[in-house]
């Protein structure tokens, strides 16, 4: 454990073990919520280590369960954590552990795929979280979309999806997610963890995966452009450009951009798609 996690540590006041805490409140992990807790201090400190620097920084967590990670994002000099729950049962541990920090953790009911995290703290804000996984993708993909509002993520996924999100063209895990992800920030794998790791134990092994946004973002615009380009390459992954891409007038966006339409969509970097997508945009405001 880092010397100033454990510094930090010795300041906090004296809590009852989470496996007590789970089992006075019934947290049973729920599949259909996608829920493995990490309960060992031990990893949940490595975990807010790999964030960074928090110091002067507003945390978001989605998905704290009992709150292993929740204690060690509070061991952090974190300006405030903001935990976002939608089971009923970790938000009465979690409204409990927020007696324990006046002022510094906050917890709000509800889903976050349907809810703005922007709109729970002021900038300069983290996300920090071992997400649910049967939701972390699309929750990936929103925050994506709103562009630097966020200065880094820290993310727990299972580790086929972390690989997806920071794979090299032409290589097995590379689609579209991967795509979307590097267009908009500096991805990388900075943790495995194995399923004994987890309560329950998943059936896969986990990654952490650091994700900084660039300092330049797509417009709004622009990233639906790409999203749309993306859907189409590589919703037909053995199809060539020329194929895949005719719905979206390929022929035009290939001439334009001088990409070999016999190319498949994994072998194109992610400098060509940005391309493809500009010109994309740029024929759906001509027509």
């Amino acid at each position: 454990m880092p010397a100033n996690i454990r510094e930090s540590e010795a300041l906090l006041p004296a809590l009852e073990s989470l496996r007590d805490v789970i089992s006075r409140h019934g947290l049973d992990a729920r599949k259909a919520l996608g829920q493995h807790f990490l309960l060992d201090p031990d990893i949940t400190a490595r975990i807010a280590a790999l964030a960074g620097k928090l110091e002067g920084r507003h945390v978001v967590e989605v998905g704290p369960g009992p709150g292993g990670l929740t204690r060690a994002l509070l061991a952090t000099p974190a300006a405030s954590v903001t935990a976002v729950e939608l089971d009923t049962r970790a938000v009465g541990i979690i409204t409990e552990l927020a007696a324990h920090f006046p002022g510094r953790l906050s917890v709000v009911e509800a889903d976050a795929l349907t809810q703005d995290l922007t709109t729970l703290c002021p900038a300069p804000r983290h996300i920090v979280a071992n997400l649910p996984y049967n939701v972390a993708t699309p929750l990936l993909i929103g925050w994506l979309r709103q562009g630097n509002a966020w200065e880094r993520l820290t993310l727990m996924f299972q580790l086929e999806v972390a690989e997806r999100i920071c794979a090299a063209p032409d290589s097995p895990h590379y689609g579209r997610l991967g795509v979307l992800a590097q267009w908009c920030a500096q991805c990388a794998i900075v943790m495995k963890l194995p399923p004994g790791a987890f309560t329950p134990p998943p059936a896969v092994w986990s990654a952490v995966a650091s994700i900084i946004p660039h300092a330049t973002q797509p417009e709004p615009a622009l990233f639906k452009a790409m999203e749309r380009v993306t859907a189409a390459a590589f919703g037909q992954r053995r199809k060539m450009l020329r194929g895949s891409l005719k719905s979206l007038k390929g022929e035009q966006l290939l001439a334009e951009t001088g990409i070999d339409g016999t190319r498949r969509a994994e072998t194109l970097s992610v400098a060509e798609f940005d391309c493809l997508a500009k010109a994309h945009l740029a024929l759906s405001r001509a027509s």
